[in-house]
């Protein structure tokens, strides 16, 4: 089955300096039938204006990631870790006993990131951040694994059994992914648009996956993807 949330459908909020469109029910955004994707809990696609930014703000017991489609956040927080993150690259923030961290868009251009929220396996932990550079280079024509609870794969660490993958495909090309049985994949072309297993996606569209074993992703145009693996 795959369930198409076409971007237009999606909750969201214009603060002026934050646009933000959520695939799930987010702050004042509430539809019961869009409370998550099994242990996904949030994808929050934002758009930030130059210059602005999250002032500081507390989470618990939740792995946070963020991925980077333009321009470049900055965090900071009350660990004491900084880092910027450009476009294509991924940071991660396991919030686990609490952390307070701050995210800016310190650039002369609007930044445009995927915040990504998956339920923690390990509540109570210590918190941590980390950020890593992707280059699309290699991760075109296959997936890539971004940030990953499996210990085997070379990717940022989360405390959650889920993987966040990404790729880039010319027009024409396809990729399959194998999806376990009892798992879900959620995808979201960054850009371009694609068929999966037959169905349409346009950009920044939402795709909920589940009882399909082989994932069959095709490129009708130039793409990037991002998709989530998990319970």
């Amino acid at each position: 089955m795959i369930d198409v949330r076409p971007f237009n459908t999606l909750g969201g909020a214009d603060h002026g300096w934050l646009k933000a469109r959520h695939h799930f029910s987010f702050a004042d955004y509430h539809d019961p039938r869009r409370m998550s994707w099994g242990r996904l809990r949030v994808w929050n696609d934002d758009e930030i204006a130059a210059k602005s930014g999250f002032p500081p703000h507390p989470h618990r017991d939740m792995e946070i990631i963020t991925y980077v489609r333009t321009g470049a956040i900055t965090h900071q927080d009350s660990l004491g870790n900084q880092g910027r993150t450009g476009a294509g690259d991924v940071q991660v923030m396991s919030a686990g006993t609490g952390v307070r961290h701050a995210e800016y868009n310190l650039e002369d251009e609007l930044t445009t990131i995927f915040q990504i929220w998956i339920e923690t396996d390990r509540p109570g932990a210590p918190p941590s951040w980390g950020a890593r550079p992707f280059p699309q280079a290699d991760r075109t024509g296959a997936f890539q694994v971004l940030a990953s609870g499996r210990a085997g794969d070379d990717a940022l660490p989360i405390n959650a059994d889920a993987r966040v993958l990404g790729a880039t495909l010319k027009a024409g090309e396809s990729i399959t992914y194998d999806l376990a049985e009892g798992r879900r994949a959620y995808l979201v072309p960054a850009a371009g648009q694609v068929d999966v297993n037959g169905v349409t996606l346009n950009a920044r569209d939402g795709a909920g996956i589940v009882d399909e074993s082989v994932v069959t992703i095709t490129a009708r145009a130039d793409a990037e993807l991002v998709m989530v693996d998990s319970l």
